[in-house]
């Protein structure tokens, strides 16, 4: 092991003489800075776990505390504070000036983290020495300014210092530490020596030729005391430990727990290793370093790279499917033939658009459809679930047809211009006036309920012909050109204050799109940007409704989060009610972990209408019916209301009668149309069985298309992919 004396720069350094007794003054390590001046270093030596060792460990230590004394405020809390990073930078100058050390990451973060033990300690022995009495209990008098230490301390920090320590926090802290600390199970007795030290004197007793001892080796033997006896207790330990580390394998003592913490039956912190001190860290104790998480962007790497595999297969999936369904059906003998005519749809030929659903929904030809009983498709039944069309005008080129013709072995709608194939019923809108006529009567039916009311803004309905969605398209081709198209991009979208009572920014991904764009299930980013559409839209210059309703953001209270912080999430609904002065709605779109549901609270009348478009109760939902009942019943307190007793324990639940959906996916598409009628009917009483003028068993795809097309509206207004 190297010496001081092995160093011709150091060969005139004084005799370290921090193992002598002095009587202690004020460190402040004069000698270092005479010996800087001279151009004398020190040198210090390192141990196989990267730990300081050596003759000059002490004094390198002990100017590291003058150091911290020095640079660092006491009235600092926070080692980790980002403020510190140039008082960390001067005293890793300093500490380089008079000892010979790399300048590399491994050994500045080992010196700074010193350096934070230093600090933390410097701040005990002030707190311990001037703010406690004997007993270690805290003084009610004001201690007096320590001149002592003027050099370190202004009257300025020292007062702010006191303060820090005076608050009750701190004292409860404190009181538990001291209570931890007074009675060790198995009290450690080697001083400042440390256990890399102690390895080190271990290893020079012994002239052994190792490099370093097992943990519970150097555990023990820094539980003697200095008359050499060892307690039954840390012998038992060790001997445990002993019979442990005989059958249990180095990789098993890495991944899981290492012998000593099972002997202890502890637990085993990150990145610490019990009985080797400061500095020892897994990958230097076993040199076979546990594998390392991947950074994010290999992550993100990864998942783009599984992204595009998983949409090659879906489209190899489903043109495959389609030509292996097509052959099953049509090699079929049917009797259904004779009724293949749709009631959904005019009987005989209608002018009609073509659509598909995937990989985007979209617009991609231009036809007729023939629903007539008993009509055939080559001599052959039709498949279930669609209706024979032909092919006039072809939008999207490379757009494959639905059921590949095996009879003309046609896979792309643009090779069927001219001739018939099957499609699928619920991707035909017919270019007819029936549309056109039923908007017209719904139109003049709300006219007539709000004849004397301020006129909402309404969507435009189709005034003749299928609805195409044009902002839909206009946005994916947007989408397509911009960075967006690329896996891991994100627009970010401001929340204003007034929407949910805090201002956010929320995340649009590029999978949020895609996920409008293929009609697929909805995250939280989508409904909020909704949310935002109708703030804007509706509520924004229009004092009668920013004051009727108002929102919930599904980002803060949701199912992961009432069962993980049920306080946090009451705290937000309580705070969000406490700004109700009249009769407001809260509409709370609600996600159970894989449902969309709709909440709308009226927190003054104590009633909650709830919305649930597969029909469920809200019994279901046991977690979210306590947080509401609660968060009520704390804003009923805090406002001081008097309710009768018969209700006092009671709030008032009321299913909605609503439009119910036929799937497992539209849920988020049902509880924005949701939004947007209760809105648009502006009253806060919703009736059970619905409102009139959108009662209906279930959303059509149109109507839940114009909610798709208002969203698309608003991003492309906002700007928000270019």
């Amino acid at each position: 092991m190297a010496s001081d004396q092995e160093n011709s720069q150091d060969a005139n350094a004084p005799d370290d003489t921090s193992e002598k007794e002095i009587t202690r003054g004020i460190t402040i390590m004069k000698s270092i800075i005479r010996d800087r001046d001279k151009a004398v270093t020190y040198n210090v030596n390192w141990n196989a776990d990267n730990q300081l060792i050596g003759s000059n460990a002490a004094k390198l230590a002990s100017y590291i505390g003058t150091l911290v004394r020095m640079h660092i405020p006491i009235t600092a809390t926070r080692w980790s504070n980002k403020e510190l990073g140039s008082a960390k930078d001067k005293i890793w100058t300093e500490i380089l000036r008079s000892f010979n050390i790399e300048d590399t990451t491994i050994r500045k973060k080992y010196i700074l983290q010193l350096a934070g033990k230093r600090h933390r300690g410097w701040r005990t022995f002030l707190t311990n020495k001037y703010l406690k009495d004997k007993e270690k209990f805290f003084v009610e008098y004001d201690p007096e300014y320590p001149v002592k230490y003027a050099i370190f301390i202004t009257e300025e920090e020292w007062v702010a210092f006191v303060a820090q320590r005076r608050d009750e926090n701190f004292k409860k802290v404190s009181a538990t530490n001291r209570e931890r600390a007074s009675t060790p199970t198995y009290a450690y007795k080697k001083g400042r020596l440390g256990y890399a030290r102690l390895e080190e004197k271990i290893l020079d007793e012994t002239k052994s030729d190792a490099t370093s001892l097992p943990p519970h080796v150097l555990w023990k033997e820094a539980r003697v005391g200095k008359d050499g006896t060892v307690r039954d207790d840390v012998q038992h330990i060790y001997d445990e430990c002993e019979t442990l580390s005989q059958s249990i394998s180095t990789a098993e003592d890495q991944e899981n727990r290492s012998v000593l913490s099972r002997a202890l039956n502890v637990p085993e912190y990150p990145g610490r290793v019990r009985g080797k001190g400061h500095g020892c860290t897994p990958t230097s104790l076993y040199k076979n370093p546990r594998r390392r998480n991947p950074s994010n962007q290999e992550v993100m790497e990864t998942l783009q790279a599984l992204q595009a595999q998983v949409l090659q297969l879906q489209k190899d999936n489903e043109r495959y499917r389609c030509m292996e369904k097509c052959s099953s059906q049509l090699k079929e003998t049917s009797e259904k033939a004779s009724i293949n005519c749709q009631n959904k749809f005019p009987e005989g030929i209608s002018s009609c658009q073509l659509y598909l659903s995937s990989p985007t929904y979209r617009l991609v030809g231009k036809g007729k459809v023939h629903n007539t009983s008993g009509d055939l498709l080559h001599h052959r039944p039709l498949p279930d679930g669609h209706l024979k069309v032909s092919v006039d005008v072809v939008l999207d080129k490379d757009a494959l047809l639905p059921i590949p013709d095996i009879v003309s072995e046609t896979t792309f709608l643009r090779d069927a211009i001219g001739s018939f194939v099957a499609w699928p019923l619920d991707l035909i809108f017919i270019d007819d006036e029936v549309f056109a006529q039923g908007s017209q009567q719904l139109s003049q039916k709300i006219g007539s309920r709000q004849k004397n009311k301020r006129d909402l803004p309404v969507t435009s309905l189709p005034k003749k012909g299928a609805f195409v969605p044009r902002y839909q398209i206009s946005l994916e081709t947007l989408v397509d050109s911009s960075d967006m198209a690329t896996a891991g991009a994100i627009r970010l979208l401001d929340m204003e204050e007034d929407i949910f009572r805090y201002s956010c920014t929320e995340t649009i991904g590029k999978e949020d799109l895609e996920h409008i764009f293929r009609h697929q299930e909805l995250g939280v980013g989508v409904i909020h940007t909704y949310i935002r559409f109708l703030y804007d839209n509706f509520m924004r210059g229009n004092d009668q409704l920013s004051n009727r309703f108002r929102f919930v953001s599904s980002s803060l209270v949701n199912k992961a989060l009432i069962c993980r912080e049920p306080d946090s999430c009451r705290e937000y609904l309580v705070k969000r009610f406490m700004a109700s002065s009249t009769n407001n709605l809260y509409l709370w779109p609600y996600n159970s972990g894989c449902h969309w549901l709709l909440l709308a609270i009226d927190p003054l009348k104590e009633v909650v209408y709830f919305l649930n478009s597969i029909d469920g109760e809200w019994t279901n939902y046991p977690d979210m019916k306590q947080l509401v009942d609660t968060s009520i019943k704390v804003f009923r307190s805090q406002r001081q209301a008097r309710v009768p007793r018969t209700k006092s324990s009671n709030i008032t639940w009321i299913k909605v009668q609503c439009p119910l959906q036929r799937n497992g996916i539209d849920c988020g598409y049902f509880v924005m149309r949701f939004m947007r009628e209760i809105i648009n009917m502006n009253q806060i009483e919703i009736p059970i069985t619905y409102f009139d003028e959108y009662k209906c068993a279930h959303y059509t795809r149109l109507q839940l298309e114009q909610i798709k097309e208002e969203l698309c509206q608003y991003f492309i207004e906002k700007r928000l992919i270019i």
